[in-house]
C-alpha cells in the first residue's frame, strides 16, 4: 500500500472546473496533481474534460472508501464569504461522515475560516480567506536564486516565495482516532454555503501530513571528487516540506579557523560544490533531493535522515547537524570600562552553519554581490557574514560549542575563539580589549569615501568599526541619484560626540576624473557631467572637475582626489598644478597608484594623503581604509577640525597598521628647516593586529631604510641617520613582503598597509622641489584634457541653452582652469 492514496471523485462531481473565481489568471489543473507533495487526483486521471464535486444543500453526497486510513485530506474551498463585509467567522458550510465497518459514524464539522476558506493561493496573512486548522495547496518555497522578473527584485531579497502548483484549494486533514477499522464510506452533508471539493486522499502513514516541525541544519557532502570540486551549482528539493537555498559550508576545520590570524577579518570563500548545509523542515516520509546543475545527484527519505542522523548514498552523505539552540542575549563589552561596545559579530556552529542575531542575514544578499543592494547592518568578507550591533544583540545559537568571531575596527584586538552554550543558558558576555587608544594620542579616524549607507546607518557601522568621522557621499550614475535625501550641510553628531557623519559628495566624469567635496553647506551642482556611466546617458559636459573644487572651496569645503589617480587620471594634474586638490585619496595599493603619488611629491607639490573605503556594497567594510587626522595639542575634535588637520597633511593612511614617524622630532605634515645637506634622525615604528612583514622609510620614492620580518609580526620598528643633500620629504610605509603582498577578504582584495604623509625637508630656504619629466608629463596631461573638451566631449549646440554657470562662452568656461594649470606649470619650468 502506498503512504498516501487519491481517491478519484469523477463518477460525483457535478460543477465545471470555472465556478472556481480566477478565470484563467488562475486556472484549475486537473488530473493527477500534487499538493504539497501528497497526491491528490483532481477531474478524470485521464486528464479528459473534468468537473469538479459541489455538493447541493438539498443532496448529501456519499462516496465508497473501502480503505483503512490514519487520516483523510480534503482538498476544497469556499466558494463566497460573507466575512469580509462583516459576517460572523466560524459558520458550518458542511459536515463530513465518516462511516466505518464496525458501525460506528464519525461527524466533522467543517467551518468557514477553520476547516474550510476561500482563497486558495494567497500568501498574505491579512487577507480573509486564510484559515486557523487548513493550509493553501501552494507549496511555501523560495523565488528563482539567479533570475526572475525586475518587478519582482525587492521580493527576492526576502528569498520566501511559492512553489508553482495546484492553486485555489485549501487542504484540511481529519485524523481516524480508529486507523485499523475500515473505512466504509464519505459522506459530505452541505449545510448551505456553496463550496466545491477537488481532490480525497487517503493517509496510511502515521505522520501529519504538513510539515510543521521547525526548519533543521543538514550537511550535505559529496563522496565524488569530480562533483564535489565543480564550482558551487548545488539545490535541494524537498516534495512533502521546505527547504532554503543551499550555501557552501567552510574548507578549513574549526581548529583551522581558530589558529587563523587574525579573527574577525573573514574567511577565504568556498566556491566549490562540497560541502555545503541547507535547512530543512518535513515530514517523516518526504524525499530529499540533492541536485547539481539540475540532475539528481541522490535522493533519501527525511525519516530516516531524522532517525538514523546520516544517511549515505554512493555520491551524498546526508547528515543532520542538529544539536538543539537556545535563543541567547548578547553582549560585547569593552575590557577597560565593561561598558556595552558597538561592534561586529559572528557566531557559528562548529561545522561552519552561521547562527546570526536576529534581525541580520546569515547570508547578506544570499552570498552574492550587493552593489546598491542590501547595503547596511551586514557586513561579508569572503565566507563570512558579521552582524554590527552596538554592544548587545540576541538570537538562537546552537547548543555546545560555538564559534565567536568578534572585531571592532584595528584599534581592538579581535576575537576568534570558541565558547560553550549549555542549555537553558540564554545569556553570553563576550569582552574585547583595546590595545591602543588613537584618540588619546590625538589622533582621530575618518573615512573619505562611502555610499548607500543612511545617516543612521553610518553611525552604526562606523561606530562598529571604531570610525570617528564618516563621509557619506551624494553621488549620480547615470538616472540614478544616491543619499540626496541625506544632505543637511551640517554634521550630525552622536550623543558622546566621537562620532561624526558628515553628508557631501562625490562629483563625477568619466575621462578628467572625480572628486570628494567634503564639508559642503549646499551641493554643487551637476553632480556628474558628461554621460558614460556617470552623468546622464548621452548628457553634455556642462563643468570641470577644477569648477566644482572652486564651488566647494568657495562655501569652506575641503577637495580629495578620489581614488587617485583613477579614473583615467585626467584633470588631477591641472588641479594639482593650480593648488586645487587639498588631499589625494587611495583605496588601493597598486604600485602604479603610489608611483604617481610620488611623482607629485618630487615636483614639489605638498599633497597629504588620505584613506577612503569608496564603500558600495556589503562587501566593504566602513572605514577599511581610513584617515588617522591628527589634531594639534588641546584642539577639540570636530568635523571642521579633522578636516583641517588633513588638509594640513597631518595625516596616515591605514589598511591596519599603526605607523609612527618622526624626523628629528618633526612629525608627519611638518616641515623640518636644516641649513644645508647633512643628516637626519628618523624614528618610525608600526604595530598591527594583521602580521606585517615590512617597515620602510620612502625618501623621494625611494626606499632608504628598512626594518623586515620574514615570517610576518605584530610590530616593526627603526631608528637611523638618513642622508639629505637638499629640499626633500620623506614618509613611513608597512605592508607585508616587500611591502606589497597582504590582502584583506574585502569584495576588491584590497592590501593591508598604511602609509603617512610627508615630512617635508627644507635645506637653506623654503622648500620647492622640481622635476621637469613630471612638469612635461603634466602638460601632456592637460593639453590632452583640452583636447578631449573641444574635440571629444558632448556639447550642446551654441546658443540653444543657458548654462548653469551663467557666461555666455561655454567652452571658454570649460578651457579656463586647464589653461590655467598649463601656464603655472610653463611657469615652474621657466623658473
Amino acid at each position: 500500500m502506498t503512504d498516501y492514496e487519491p481517491i478519484d471523485l469523477s463518477k460525483w462531481a457535478n460543477s465545471p472546473v470555472g465556478i472556481v473565481p480566477g478565470g484563467d489568471d488562475n486556472p484549475i489543473v486537473t488530473g493527477q496533481q500534487s499538493m504539497r507533495g501528497l497526491p491528490f487526483l483532481i477531474g478524470r486521471a485521464d486528464g479528459g474534460a473534468c468537473k469538479l464535486l459541489a455538493p447541493a444543500f438539498e443532496n448529501d453526497v456519499t462516496i465508497p472508501i473501502g480503505s483503512t486510513a490514519r487520516r483523510v485530506i480534503f482538498a476544497h474551498r469556499l466558494l463566497q464569504s460573507n466575512v469580509p463585509e462583516g459576517g460572523p467567522l466560524g459558520v458550518t458550510v458542511a459536515e463530513y461522515v465518516f462511516r466505518l465497518t464496525n458501525g460506528q459514524e464519525i461527524r466533522a464539522n467543517i467551518r468557514e475560516r477553520f476547516e474550510i476558506s476561500t482563497a486558495g493561493a494567497s500568501w498574505e496573512p491579512w487577507l480573509p480567506g486564510m484559515a486557523y486548522l487548513a493550509v493553501p495547496a501552494e507549496t511555501p518555497g523560495l523565488h528563482p536564486r539567479y533570475e526572475g522578473s525586475w518587478d519582482e527584485a525587492g521580493r527576492r531579497q526576502t528569498d520566501v516565495g511559492f512553489e508553482n502548483g495546484v492553486k485555489s484549494f485549501y487542504l484540511w486533514a481529519w485524523v481516524n482516532p480508529q486507523p485499523d477499522v475500515e473505512i466504509e464510506s464519505l459522506t459530505i452533508v452541505s449545510a448551505g454555503p456553496s463550496f466545491v471539493v477537488g481532490g480525497v486522499t487517503l493517509g496510511h502513514v502515521d505522520e501529519h501530513p504538513f510539515a510543521r516541525q521547525g526548519a533543521k541544519p543538514v550537511r550535505i557532502a559529496l563522496t565524488e571528487p569530480e562533483n564535489a570540486e565543480k564550482p558551487f551549482c548545488l539545490d535541494v528539493k524537498v516534495d512533502r516540506g521546505e527547504a532554503t537555498y543551499i550555501y557552501p559550508l567552510p574548507e578549513s576545520t574549526t581548529e583551522e579557523f581558530l589558529a587563523d590570524s587574525p579573527g574577525g577579518w573573514g574567511e577565504e570563500l568556498n566556491t566549490k560544490s562540497s560541502l555545503s548545509y541547507v535547512e530543512i523542515s518535513a515530514i517523516p516520509s518526504a524525499t530529499v533531493s540533492v541536485m547539481q546543475d539540475d540532475k539528481e545527484l541522490a535522493s533519501v527519505k527525511w525519516g530516516e535522515v531524522e532517525e538514523k542522523g546520516v544517511v549515505e548514498t554512493p555520491r551524498v552523505h546526508v547528515q543532520l547537524i542538529d544539536p538543539g539552540k537556545n535563543w541567547v542575549k548578547v553582549t560585547v563589552v569593552d575590557d577597560d570600562t565593561g561598558m556595552p561596545v558597538p561592534c561586529r559579530v559572528h557566531f557559528r556552529s562548529p561545522e561552519g552553519v552561521p547562527y546570526q542575531p536576529h534581525g541580520h542575514h546569515n547570508h547578506v544578499n544570499g552570498n552574492r554581490e550587493s552593489w546598491h543592494v542590501d547595503v547596511g547592518g551586514d557586513l561579508r568578507l569572503g565566507q563570512i557574514t558579521y552582524a554590527y550591533i552596538d554592544g548587545t544583540c540576541e538570537g538562537w545559537l546552537p547548543r555546545g560549542d560555538v564559534i565567536v568571531d568578534v572585531a571592532r575596527g584595528f584599534e581592538y584586538e579581535p576575537i576568534r575563539t570558541k565558547v560553550r552554550i549549555e542549555p537553558g543558558q540564554q545569556r553570553l558576555e563576550l569582552r574585547l580589549k583595546r590595545w591602543i587608544n588613537m584618540n588619546e594620542q590625538g589622533w582621530y579616524s575618518g573615512d573619505t569615501h562611502v555610499h548607500f549607507l543612511s545617516e543612521r546607518g553610518s553611525h552604526t557601522e562606523s561606530s562598529g568599526e571604531d570610525l570617528n568621522v564618516v563621509n557619506l557621499l551624494q553621488a549620480q550614475w547615470g538616472s540614478l541619484f544616491t543619499n540626496t535625501e541625506e544632505f543637511t550641510g551640517e554634521p550630525s553628531v552622536s550623543r558622546v560626540g566621537d562620532n561624526i557623519v558628515y553628508v557631501s559628495q562625490e562629483n563625477r566624469q568619466h575621462f578628467l576624473g572625480h572628486l570628494t567635496l567634503l564639508g559642503l553647506k549646499r551641493p554643487v551642482m551637476p553632480w556628474s557631467s558628461d554621460g558614460q556611466g556617470e552623468g546622464e546617458l548621452g548628457g553634455t559636459m556642462e563643468t570641470t572637475l577644477s569648477h566644482w573644487a572652486d564651488e566647494a572651496h568657495s562655501q569652506g569645503g575641503y577637495v580629495v582626489g578620489t581614488h587617485f589617480p583613477q579614473p583615467n587620471n585626467g584633470e588631477p594634474a591641472a588641479m594639482v598644478a593650480t593648488g586645487r586638490l587639498d588631499a589625494i585619496e587611495m583605496i588601493s595599493m597598486a604600485r602604479a597608484n603610489h608611483n604617481e603619488y610620488y611623482r607629485y611629491l618630487n615636483c614639489g607639490y605638498r599633497l597629504p594623503i588620505v584613506g577612503g573605503t569608496d564603500k558600495m556594497s556589503s562587501d566593504v567594510p566602513v572605514g577599511l581604509y581610513r584617515t588617522y587626522a591628527k589634531l594639534g595639542t588641546d584642539e577639540e575634535f570636530n568635523y571642521d577640525a579633522w578636516c583641517r588637520s588633513v588638509v594640513a597633511g597631518r595625516t596616515m593612511l591605514s589598511g591596519g597598521p599603526i605607523v609612527h614617524l618622526k624626523v628629528d622630532g618633526m612629525g608627519v605634515g611638518d616641515t623640518l628647516r636644516m641649513s644645508g645637506p647633512g643628516t637626519v634622525e628618523v624614528e618610525a615604528w608600526a604595530e598591527s593586529i594583521f602580521p606585517i612583514n615590512t617597515l620602510q622609510i620612502v625618501q623621494e620614492g625611494r626606499v632608504v631604510a628598512s626594518s623586515e620580518s620574514a615570517n610576518g609580526t605584530r610590530r616593526l620598528s627603526l631608528k637611523g641617520k638618513i642622508r639629505v643633500d637638499g629640499h626633500s620629504w620623506l614618509a613611513a610605509r608597512c605592508g607585508g613582503p616587500d611591502y606589497f603582498g597582504s590582502n584583506h577578504l574585502d569584495v576588491w582584495e584590497r592590501g593591508i598597509f598604511a602609509h603617512t604623509s610627508p615630512v617635508y625637508v627644507a635645506c637653506g630656504q623654503d622648500w620647492w622641489m622640481f622635476n621637469e619629466e613630471t612638469a612635461r608629463y603634466m602638460l601632456t596631461m592637460i593639453e590632452g584634457n583640452l583636447g578631449y573638451i573641444r574635440e571629444q566631449s558632448h556639447q550642446h549646440p551654441h546658443g540653444s541653452v543657458s548654462h548653469h554657470h551663467g557666461e555666455p562662452d561655454h567652452m571658454a568656461f570649460l578651457q579656463r582652469p586647464l589653461n590655467e594649470a598649463r601656464d603655472a606649470v610653463k611657469k615652474r619650468l621657466d623658473r
